[in-house]
């Protein structure tokens, strides 16, 4: 069987730019992302879905790349932690920022799918969507108030081997503040 039979053309809006990638279709967007497009803010962790360091958002949702096929998502929007902006062109990202101010990492391995976590942790919330701790009683589809269980809750799925947790929800609570 021809070796083309097993690759496809596939379109991604990176961080805003559009790329038409041959890919073989057992590509992931991570290893998209990092080998075809160079950027590897996103991590490849444990290659499981389990660490959450390959964070990054897909249609403005968060996702582990490394559990997604690249054909699949053919027509996506990623947003890598390279993507993310601040108010002014050049500004880092208010998360980034605090993420700096509250020495909200150590290694840094795990920082880039920390603030693409809380980035779609963020827009959840503002969108109503409860999580596990969310409060029964909350009125559906209106924000939710981001506590810090509702914080340590929803970026459960990033684990950070350093421990900077308290310093990563303080930094997270800056920015909602």
């Amino acid at each position: 069987m021809p070796t083309d039979a097993f690759r496809s053309e596939v379109s991604l809006t990176v961080n805003g730019s559009p790329y038409r990638l041959p890919l073989d279709h057992r590509t992931t967007v991570l290893d998209a992302l990092r080998e075809h497009l160079g950027l590897i803010g996103a991590k490849k962790g444990c290659d499981h879905g389990q660490c959450g360091a390959c964070t990054v958002l897909v249609d403005g949702r968060r996702a582990n790349s490394c559990l997604l096929l690249a054909v699949a998502h053919d027509g996506a929007e990623i947003t890598t932690v390279e993507g993310l902006r601040g108010a002014a062109d050049g500004e880092p990202h208010p998360l980034q920022q605090a993420f700096l101010e509250r020495d909200a990492f150590q290694c840094g391995y795990c920082t880039p799918g920390q603030l693409c976590s809380a980035v779609g942790a963020l827009a959840e919330a503002e969108a109503g969507a409860a999580s596990h701790v969310t409060q029964p009683g909350a009125a559906t589809g209106a924000p939710v108030t981001l506590t810090r269980d509702e914080i340590r809750e929803r970026l459960s799925g990033n684990l950070c081997r350093c421990g900077a947790y308290p310093h990563i929800v303080e930094a997270v609570e800056d920015v909602i503040r």
